[in-house]
């Protein structure tokens, strides 16, 4: 039996592999490698464009993997605006007719006519990985090899000789670089297309952020849509203090929240200490020592699987990570030692791994915190990333876990009095189950987000903060979170702010003290004596103290109203802000099919309701 007979493939798929002018199947890792680079020092990957060839990448061999460098400034981050929905089946998004004023089919077959003049490869990967995985594949260009290499990295690669029965893809990717410029302007394009028989994702970007990582997200959704569960967007960690304590943090937040942070060891100044946070005004600087971090044994790193079947009685979140390898970015590796663990991982791995937007010279060692400089505004590129295996990862948990600390991130802002924004929350809050929920509907973007192509003010990334990845409906997925919230009280919810607290910058130091402090208490639980209610009721309860190996953080940092920068004036301007933008976020969950009790919630909202209302609905486990 050949390689291209194990699998069973849609009648349009099979007619594309068997008119090509050639199909190659990788093997092994190694393979995909080796055509990730063409055989070449330096591999440029292009196409023609009309008459006009074009190159859209280069692929540059180095002594610890591929780097590959994008020639147009726009390909190096992910838009937020590329998901179309091609099919007619019911949608939140917009369809391609409406934003393209034509049917999609034809563009379609014109895709799949394009793909039959190429040399192909075909690379399958199980979405999810066992035991509760999705066979899917990748058709695309044989020298978009990169793509294909980064891919098999995320989404468990699966060498067909070996795989038993016949392989019968639930989604497919059709990569089609070239129709970018000759259909759409030049912009990242993926549309899903719902056939009853398989999930098409035809990506027309050689980015892979939109297709064979979002894209693939987007098929989750989806299929959990239909089943009645979640694919949170979300990173997880196990904690386990230096007495054995362990607690599981699960971090949600949008693009640029903290996630891949959650997992990073804490920065240190070269003497050892900690910069809790620098005032923009005074400049004054606070420091911490914590002698004894914590153990940390990376659970996900962007996608869990919610699955009902692995959920148990201890009414807590199970999850699992749903990717085989994690796109990490880098943006915030500016110089050697910042994260010593990752730097070693990416310049000594075990195996050549991909890098993208960084600088790279053939044969040489590519350095993570060296980006590419972007032409457009001669500024490193602040979305340079690694595809990281999670077999790499030093204490990698492959099981499933059950969530104590369910935290949201949120890109803060700096706030003062004379430029109030919603930069008003402390260094943690400890948020009402009924306001966690809240929080993933609204699911803010925030402050200068690095990973997408810049957008102006506060803006949200939809529900669960995965609203661009989805093809269903937003009502739908806040009815299975709300749920979710009311399956499991024994995980409770805080609020994480990063890059500020206030006037302070605080980069991703909130998060991490949050994470020593709470894995230090053991049991997860916060004592109501030390709860404040927040001045503003969206942020539900600051810390009164926060005490960590006998130092105590400044009630500043807690209590950003506390500020002389700020002051109650400043505060409340600020949080008319984040009121604001809820109340317009939330209105369009106010639908009918809206759970009954979400209705309640969302009217509290509306109402300026105070903070005790919001725990009379759902109360909260101290």
């Amino acid at each position: 039996m050949s390689k291209l007979e194990k699998f069973k493939f849609t009648p349009d798929a099979a007619d594309i592999l068997a008119n090509c002018k050639e199909v190659t199947i990788p093997e092994t890792r190694n393979e995909l490698v080796e055509l990730a680079l063409g055989g070449q020092d330096v591999f440029t990957v292009g196409y023609y464009v009309g008459e006009n060839p074009y190159v859209e990448a280069t692929v540059t061999r180095c002594k610890n993997g591929a780097v590959v460098n994008y020639t147009d400034v726009y390909m190096r981050r992910r838009d937020p605006d590329c998901l179309i929905v091609g099919d007619d089946k019911p949608t939140d998004k917009p369809r391609f007719k409406e934003r393209f004023g034509k049917e999609f089919e034809p563009v379609r077959k014109e895709t799949f006519e394009w793909l039959k003049e190429q040399e192909l490869i075909v690379v399958p990967v199980i979405v999810g990985g066992a035991p509760y995985g999705y066979p899917a594949a990748l058709i695309a260009p044989k020298n978009a090899g990169f793509f294909a290499c980064g891919l098999a990295d995320l989404q468990y690669f699966c060498n067909i000789d070996e795989y038993e029965g016949i392989f019968e893809p639930k989604v497919i990717i059709y990569l089609a670089p070239p129709f970018r410029h000759t259909h759409f302007e030049g912009k990242q394009i993926v549309i899903h297309n719902r056939l009853d028989s398989v999930y098409e994702l035809l990506s027309y970007n050689l980015y892979p952020g939109p297709s064979a990582k979002k894209g693939i997200y987007g098929f989750l959704l989806d299929l959990g849509e239909r089943e009645g569960w979640v694919t949170v967007h979300t990173s997880a960690v196990k904690l386990v203090t230096a007495y054995d304590n362990e607690i599981v943090m699960m971090h949600e937040g949008a693009s640029g929240g903290g996630k891949s942070e959650m997992s990073e060891h804490i920065h240190r100044e070269p003497d050892g200490r900690i910069l809790v946070g620098e005032n923009l005004e005074s400049k004054e600087k606070f420091y911490l020592r914590i002698e004894e971090p914590c153990e940390l044994h990376p659970v996900a790193d962007d996608m869990a699987l919610c699955h009902p079947k692995m959920q148990n009685e201890s009414k807590k979140l199970v999850i699992k990570d749903v990717e085989a390898g994690w796109f990490v970015r880098v943006d915030h590796i500016k110089e050697y030692g910042t994260d010593p663990h990752l730097e070693k991982s990416c310049i000594q791995p075990d195996e050549p791994l991909v890098f993208m937007s960084m600088q790279a010279q053939p044969k040489s060692t590519v350095l993570i915190w060296e980006h590419i400089i972007d032409e457009d505004t001669n500024r490193p590129c602040p979305n340079p990333r690694v595809v990281m295996p999670r077999r790499l990862i030093q204490n990698i948990v492959n099981d499933p876990v059950e969530v104590d600390i369910r935290s949201f991130g949120v890109r803060a802002p700096p706030c003062t009095r004379e430029r109030p924004t919603y930069g008003i929350m402390g260094l943690m809050h400890i948020l009402p189950p009924a306001l966690g929920w809240l929080w993933r509907l609204v699911a803010p973007r925030g402050h200068a987000n690095p990973s997408i192509v810049e957008t102006e003010g506060m803006t949200s990334e939809g529900i669960g903060s995965y609203g661009y990845f989805l093809t269903g409906s937003v009502v739908k997925q806040a009815n299975l979170l709300l749920e979710q919230v009311l399956a499991t009280p024994n995980t409770r919810y805080v609020l994480l702010p990063n890059q500020h607290v206030g006037c302070y910058a605080v980069g991703f130091k909130p998060q991490w003290i949050a994470r020593e402090y709470i894995a230090r208490r053991g049991s997860a639980k916060f004592k109501p004596d030390n709860l404040r209610k927040a001045r503003c009721d969206l942020l539900g309860y600051c810390l009164g103290s926060l005490k960590i190996d006998g130092q105590f953080v400044p009630t500043a940092f807690l209590r950003p109203e506390k500020q002389p920068e700020i002051g109650l004036d400043g505060y409340d301007k600020g949080a008319k802000v984040l009121s604001a933008f809820f109340k317009k976020e939330l209105a369009k969950f106010d639908k009918p099919e809206l759970n009954p009790t979400g209705k309640k919630i969302l009217d509290m909202v509306m109402n300026d309701a105070p903070l005790q209302e919001y725990l009379d609905i759902i109360p909260i486990k101290f």
